[in-house]
Parts: structure tokens; sequence; C-alpha cells
């Protein structure tokens, strides 16, 4: 997922909790507490006033959530549709622009820039949305979204377009990554946590995909500038709505609320147990921007499920532009109607989050025969459905997508190749973002902003060779090429079912991770000033 993992981003996991039943919640549940500073004067650390403290978003009525949540992932949603509702409008708005598609697929740059700003945002400001206000974060980011996609259809600079794209892009990334805090923020159990973290995944993907038929359908009976005030009406309504109905979410911010409040009070310093070795924000934002990048070059698992996972997503954005070759060849369709079929896309999607309900069931039940942890989930168990997602779904379809794309074969077999290959790209990247999740335990925001990174780079330039590939190689051989590359990208998950749990062992990462979630109970966000005096390894 782009901006998942990150979600997971993106396309990233923003708020992590290790696994099993001995997992903590953070913060920790422990009743309102008060010490004396080693200086004076002294000082009251505020935490939970007990494990059943309203305040506490875990605490909160499950309705609740519920609301929350739906608005949330339906904002999401919409949201990654604006990466690609444009795609369908190119024969209109290349003369706008003056660029041209015939040799190269210049339109495809809205995206690219699009994607590229989600990058930059998710990894510079990303970090401090999630200390100082989510809820704040969010609502910046989704009022940002809205300013800068309305001069999108006014604007006849393509220079200029790009530039508001690259904004919108990265203010999508933000919501997109602070959805995710927020269902962590308030599931505080990795079994709750389950399926409203698949389902985000599922939106964040399948909007991308979707992206296409909602701009072809508005475009076949309305002028394409209604691609974007459609959209502008839909977000502005749903961010009224999360204005009013989302509180704060993120259990550090409420805390120092608090002490804040408790200091106004009573005129003495007091302070969140959050805060407590809270470094400040500048050694934040340079561990989140050097941590990713070194745990890409030194983490076998970062490394390779980076790479699965990233051309995966590439996939989704692939497609906005080979289905208009691939349909318009054959079958004489319109690009409206060739937009049409990228629903197939989204319906294997959906597939696979019905089956992520099996692959969840298969985690816990692991528990039972874990050798190395008693009682606790194998974190490979996360993998088996995506085995079969990767080498029947993602190498099945695009065979299929690829050599049943000829005239006498029915529209419908691309199209089912189509679904196959969405339903193994939405188990790999639901997968990747619960297994490293599980075993880099708070060193998991890293490991997942080294996968939304990978993810929005494959995202911005793989399309890129769509026409050139498809041009020149017929429409069977590049589909068959790019199935191949699935073989050696989804040996990864394969070899750590076999050999995961020495690969684990030899990862300083995890073993520290797993350390701390034992002995310690603590997991969260903090960073503490040993890390900030140790580099990264």
């Amino acid at each position: 997922m782009s901006g998942r993992q990150m979600a997971f981003a993106s396309t990233a996991l923003s708020y992590t909790q290790p696994c099993g039943p001995s997992a903590a919640v953070w913060p920790p549940r422990t009743g309102l507490s008060m010490s004396t500073s080693l200086e004076t004067p002294e000082v009251t650390i505020v935490d939970w006033d007990g494990p059943n403290d309203p305040e506490n978003p875990f605490n909160w009525a499950k309705s609740r959530k519920v609301v929350i949540n739906v608005i949330c992932l339906l904002a999401t949603l919409s949201c990654n549709a604006n990466a690609t509702a444009l795609t369908v409008a190119w024969r209109v708005t290349n003369p706008i622009y003056g660029i041209s598609d015939e040799t190269f697929p210049n339109s495809y740059w809205s995206v690219t820039s699009w994607t590229l700003g989600g990058s930059l945002f998710m990894a510079c400001l990303l970090p401090l949305t999630e200390d100082y206000s989510l809820r704040w974060g969010y609502l910046i980011s989704y009022a940002g979204l809205i300013v800068f996609t309305i001069p999108q259809a006014v604007i006849h600079n393509f220079a200029g377009f790009l530039v508001l794209r690259f904004l919108a892009g990265g203010c999508v990334s933000m919501v997109a990554n602070c959805v995710v805090g927020i269902i962590c923020d308030v599931w505080g159990e990795e079994r709750s946590r389950h399926l409203p973290v698949s389902t985000f995944i599922t939106t964040y993907l399948a909007g991308t995909a979707l992206g296409p038929v909602f701009g072809a359908a508005i475009l076949r009976r309305l002028d394409w500038t209604w691609i974007i005030w459609i959209q502008v009406i839909f977000h502005a309504t749903l961010f009224t709505l999360i204005a009013i109905l989302l509180k704060e979410t993120r259990g550090s911010v409420i805390l120092r609320r608090r002490a804040e409040l408790i200091q106004k009070r009573t005129g003495r310093p007091a302070v969140a147990v959050t805060d407590v070795n809270s470094p400040p924000a500048v050694e934040i934002l340079k561990i989140s921007l050097r941590r990713p990048v070194w745990m890409f070059l030194t983490e076998y698992v970062v490394f390779t499920f980076t790479m699965w996972s990233a051309f995966s997503v590439g996939l989704v954005y692939l497609f906005t532009q080979s289905t208009e070759i691939v349909f318009t060849d054959l079958y004489g369709w319109t690009p409206l109607s060739a937009g049409y079929v990228q629903s197939s896309i989204a319906i294997g999607m959906l597939i696979a989050w019905v089956v992520n309900f099996y692959s969840e069931r298969v985690y816990f039940a692991s528990a039972s025969r874990n050798s190395e942890e008693v009682g606790v989930p194998i974190p490979e168990a996360h993998l088996y459905v995506s085995i079969f997602g990767t080498f029947v779904g993602v190498l099945g379809g695009m065979f299929i997508y690829g050599w049943t794309a000829y005239p006498a074969v029915p529209w419908i077999g691309p199209a089912i190749g189509l679904a196959m290959v969405g339903f193994g790209i939405n188990t790999i990247v639901t997968a990747v973002g619960h297994y490293l999740t599980c075993c880099y335990a708070r060193f998991a925001i890293s490991a997942c902003g080294a996968v939304g990174a990978g993810e929005n780079l494959f995202a911005s330039f793989l399309p890129l060779a769509t026409m050139a590939m498809y041009r020149k190689l017929g429409l069977h051989f590049p589909s068959t090429i790019l199935g191949i590359l699935a073989i050696p990208l989804g040996l990864a998950p394969v070899i750590m079912v076999i050999r995961g749990r020495q690969i684990r062992a030899k990862s300083p990462f995890i073993v520290e991770a797993r350390y701390e979630s034992k002995d310690l109970g603590v997991q969260g966000l903090d960073i503490t000033e040993q890390e900030l005096r140790t580099p990264p390894r």
C-alpha cells in the first residue's frame, strides 16, 4: 500500500503492538500516579485513572468505535480514488495541458507526482502528527486535500497541475496513515484489530483500483472537471462528519492535555507518563527518516518484503494503463468502457478480504503448536494465504490476463485474470503489514515505512513503462514477464515459513523488540534517550 503501509501506508502501520496474549497496550493503563522528581519542584506523573478510565480510547463504546472506523474507512476509499480517477480523462485533458500520450504516457505524470508527494509527506510529517495530535493531523490533512484538489479543475498549466497533484497526494498519505493510527488507538487487543486493519487495507487498495471506474462513470455523462468537483463535494461532506464525530484518539495526547489541566489547577508541574522519556520532535524526525533506510539495507525481512509488496502495489497502478490498451485493441471498447473493467480488480480484493477471516483463524490457531513461545501465535502463520495469493493470484492471474488476450476469447477472460491479481495483491499487502507489525513490534513503524516508500516508488514509475511494453511486445508477453517476476519475489514468504525462526533470531531489531515485549511489557511510539545516543544498526 503506498502511503500503507502502510499503511500498513503505506501504504504503513503507524501504531503497533506485540502479538500474542502477552501483548501490552499502550499507553499503559496503570492508573493515575504521582511521583516525586529527583529535582525540585515536585512533578506529578499523569497516567490513566485505572484500567477502566472512560477517556482511554480503548474503553470507548464499541458502537462509537465502529462509527468512527466506518466514516474514516469511507474517506480512505474516496481519497485513494483521487490518485487514479483522472487517468481515464487523458484524451480530454491532454490538449488542455499541451501534452501527448502518443509515444509516452505523459498524462501519468499526474499519478507519479501524486505518489511521490505521498512518500515525502509520510516520511517528514507523520511522526509529528503522531506526537502532537492524530485528530488534528487527520483534519488538517483532509482539509489540505480539499484545498489542493479544487484548483485542479481550473488550472491549465501542466507544471502547476503536477504541483497540486503532489500536494494532494501528500495529504492523502497523511489521511490514510492517520486512519491506521486511529484504528490501533481504539482497538487495543490484537485480535480485535485484525478486522478493522484488514478492512483498511482493502479500502485503501480498492480505492485506487476503483478510481478509473469512478472517473469513467462521470466522464460518460459530464464534463471531465466534474470528476474533481464531485470528489470535492463528497470530501467536504465527509470532512464535516469527521470533524464532528472524531475526538482525539492518541493516548499520549489525551494524557498530555490532562497533565496540562492538572498543572493549571494545582500550579505544580505535571507531565504525562508517555512524555517522561520523550525526545524532541526534531530527534523523532531524524530517526523516522534514517531508520527505515537502514532497515531496508540491513534487514533481510524488510528488504525482501518491501520488494514483494511494492511490486504488487505497482501492478494496481500499472493496470490503469494496460487495461485500456488491452480492451480497446481487442474488443474495440472505448477508453471509458475499459475503465469500468478495473472494477474486477476491486472484486478480487473484496474476495481476499473475506478470505482474510480464514487467515486470521489460522494465525491464532497456530499458538497451540508454537514451541518457540508457548501460547503465542507463530508470526509466519500470517503468510500462508499470501503464498497462495502470490502464486495462484498474481502469477496465475497475470498469465490468464495475458493469454486470454485474443479477440476470440470473451472479455470476461482477461477480467477474471485481473480479479485474481487483485485477490493476490490484497493477501500480500495484508500479510506484509501484519507480519512486520508482529515481528518488529515498536520498530514496525520504520519497517512499514520502508515498505511504504517502496510501494510509492513502484506505483510512481512502473506504469510509465506500460505503453512501451504492450506496444512493442504485444498483449501477451508483458503480462507473462510481470507474472514471472512474481516467482522470485514470492519466494520471500516461502523462505520465512521454512526458516523464519532462524532468520528472525539473526535480526537485532526483532530480537530487541521481542526482548522488550516479553520482559518490559511496554510497547508504543516512545523513543528513549538510549536509542537517541545509539546510531541505527
